[in-house]
């Protein structure tokens, strides 16, 4: 059983591919999402790998503590490594504020009460509890922070090629203003989207931020040249699918004693620890710039 956790969230600076493998579909490599609700997902083996790969290339020697907390690597021990449970275990990294394109404001950091409910209840898993509760029910309106810019003079909000009818409720602010303080990186570069999130978060419709999450990723033609003839080399276009930068995910990071009792769970998380506030590289297509991301753990936690 677990004595730590904290929640980290996961900020995305470009556009992420977390694989799910090829498909039949019109989408020839799609990203992964959450069978029951369609989300977009990062699986906890891709998680624990990029934090392991971070370690291991900061510590180039052989340290038993980076060993203990992730687990023997056979592939570079050998088979006759001693097997033993790693002392570390992050869940997958869920979805939780999704940009969309807005007629005012640019682009709205959006969500919704089953994202932020999930949220919450995970939080109470590591420790954290916080002050403010989902929003209301409002039909099929989006809610917001009353007076919000990105809602037009008729309490209209225009998304994509979608009108919504537009409420403003008191309780939003208490969010919009915990996400900004605490999920958020906070670097001095980041000072403009903490400011954005309080006034652009937007609470969708459950049916309606499914389709966004689902219809509204990017999705890019990617194509192969022969380099003899310079031109594209015949059946070489395929189609990549990515959740777009300025994401927002988060996975909650369990530690236990290390085997053995070497090293204990408080050490383990203070190791762990190590990557707040760095960016690492998540997913596939790392040299073209894909999948960088910002890493923030929530302060507290038990």
């Amino acid at each position: 059983m677990f004595k730590e956790a904290k929640v980290m969230f996961i900020y995305t600076e470009t556009s992420l591919h977390c694989g799910s493998g090829s498909s039949l579909g019109v989408v020839d490599l799609p990203i992964q999402r959450e069978k029951y609700t369609d989300y977009p997902v990062c699986q906890a083996s891709g998680v624990k790998g990029v934090v392991r790969e971070w370690f291991e290339n900061k510590y180039t020697e052989k340290n038993e503590k980076v060993i203990k907390t992730f687990g023997p690597d056979f592939s570079n021990r050998g088979s006759d490594s001693e097997a033993f449970a790693g002392a570390a275990t992050f869940t997958d990294a869920r979805l939780l504020l999704f940009p969309v394109r807005s007629l005012n404001g640019v682009f709205a950091y959006t969500t919704s009460r089953f994202a932020l409910s999930r949220l919450k209840r995970d939080l109470l898993m590591a420790g954290v509890k916080v002050d403010w509760d989902k929003p209301t029910e409002s039909g099929d309106k989006i809610i917001g922070v009353a007076g919000s810019k990105i809602a037009d003079s008729n309490n209209k909000v225009v998304l994509e090629e979608y009108t919504f009818d537009f409420e403003g409720q008191d309780g939003i602010k208490a969010i919009a203003e915990w996400l900004a303080e605490n999920a958020i990186p906070k670097g001095s570069e980041y000072t403009f989207w903490r400011e954005k999130v309080k006034t652009d978060l937007l609470i969708l419709p459950e049916n309606a931020f499914r389709d966004f999450v689902k219809l509204s990723t990017e999705v890019q033609a990617r194509i192969r040249i022969n380099n003899e003839t310079k031109t594209v080399d015949k059946g070489a276009l395929f189609y990549e699918e990515a959740l777009q930068s300025d994401s927002l995910l988060y996975s909650v990071v369990m530690t236990h004693d290390a085997a053995n009792a070497t090293f204990k769970a408080e050490e383990i998380m203070k190791l762990i620890n190590e990557i707040d506030g760095k960016r690492l590289q998540f997913g596939g297509d790392a040299t073209i710039g894909k999948g960088i991301v910002n890493v923030n753990f929530l302060k507290g936690g038990a």
